[in-house]
């Protein structure tokens, strides 16, 4: 099969669109016929080497997936080969305290796809069956492909970590990534104001296409000071913060007083200096987040399937020209979700 995969870690280089043997699926999991696979970030922390994360060569990258199953291992009595399905990429044990709790997500074993184990830049994946949703007919296979990943963890980051309340403001730092433009959508659906920052003022001007109530330019603004003038110096109910380093202090300057908040990652550095005598006094609430537990990829699901929301798609590239697509993604360039496509038929 053709297959986007690494032997070693290190930068563009390593990555190989070549031939890798089809695999078979063990008990419990099924082998998708993948149409169409979307790009993370985490595509490129996997491709230059994730500490602690030991890999076995060749490894297949890509988390997102959507596609047809055509093979079922042992005991799946869920599914028939020729459903099309999507995938949700977060792997978990399903017999820890967390798991029992259906808290998927703070699985003691939690792996993800692509991560841990190989995943979905390919023309065949194997998943667990109970990762693996059908797909509605109304649901394109690019946006089947680009809503899992993205879309779940700005649900769980706003609305489970972040609390988010109609009415409440949000500020989202970094317009244009995918978990960003999701929480935007997943926001203002929520009924919140929102506050969206770049240092594009095409993705400024597409945040505000999809709603965004207030744009900054990050590079000739300073943001705190923006936020407490448009809020009449109170600040926002919660900040949506997954850039890091680059803006941590301005998120703890923007909350209001007794205000949240809600990070899942940290693109530009995970070490950032936290004024902890700014976290008591202002009694500011952080939360971490990972992902998202059945529960609230249903959730997120469903706005999906019933259009209120729809996955933004930045640009797709047939399979072969993953290297380029990663190189894009790499960029900054890009406002939603990067899809690969196959071209297989269904």
């Amino acid at each position: 099969m053709r297959a986007v995969y690494i032997e070693r870690h290190g930068g563009p280089e390593v990555v190989t669109v070549g031939e890798l043997a089809v695999p078979e699926p063990g008990p419990a999991e099924v082998r998708i016929k993948i149409v169409a696979a979307a790009l993370n970030h985490l595509d490129l922390w996997v491709r230059g080497g994730i500490p602690g994360v030991e890999l076995s060569m060749p490894h297949v990258l890509g988390s997102d997936g959507a596609g047809v199953i055509d093979a079922l291992g042992e005991g799946v009595e869920a599914f028939t080969v020729g459903d099309n399905v999507h995938l949700q990429p977060g792997l978990f044990c399903g017999d820890c305290e967390f798991c029992e709790q259906g808290e998927e997500s703070l699985c003691t074993r939690y792996r993800l796809l692509g991560e841990h184990v190989s995943g979905t830049f390919a023309e065949f994946a194997i998943a667990p069956a109970v990762n693996a949703y059908l797909k509605p007919d109304t649901l394109t296979w690019e946006a089947a492909a680009a809503f899992p990943l993205a879309y779940e963890t700005a649900w769980r980051l706003l609305m489970s970590a972040g609390g988010l309340k109609p009415g409440e403001s949000v500020l989202i730092h970094g317009i244009g990534g995918g978990v960003a433009g999701a929480a935007l959508q997943i926001a203002k659906h929520a009924g919140a104001r929102v506050y969206a920052t770049s240092s594009s003022q095409a993705k400024l001007d597409r945040a505000l296409e999809l709603g965004a109530d207030v744009i900054l330019d990050y590079t000739v603004q300073d943001i705190p000071a923006a936020i407490l003038e448009h809020t009449s110096k109170r600040g926002v109910d919660l900040v949506i913060d997954n850039v890091g380093q680059a803006t941590w202090r301005d998120s703890i300057e923007s909350v209001r007083r007794g205000g949240r908040i809600a990070t899942c990652g940290a693109t530009t550095g995970n070490d950032a200096v936290t004024p902890i005598n700014r976290v008591y006094w202002k009694q500011i609430s952080i939360h971490g987040s990972t992902m998202a537990n059945r529960r609230e990829f249903q959730a997120v699901s469903e706005l999906v399937f019933g259009g209120d929301i729809e996955p933004i798609i930045d640009r797709t590239f047939p399979l072969e020209e993953a290297p380029a697509a990663l190189e894009h993604l790499a960029s900054g360039d890009q406002f939603g979700k990067i899809v690969l496509t196959t071209g297989a038929t269904t």
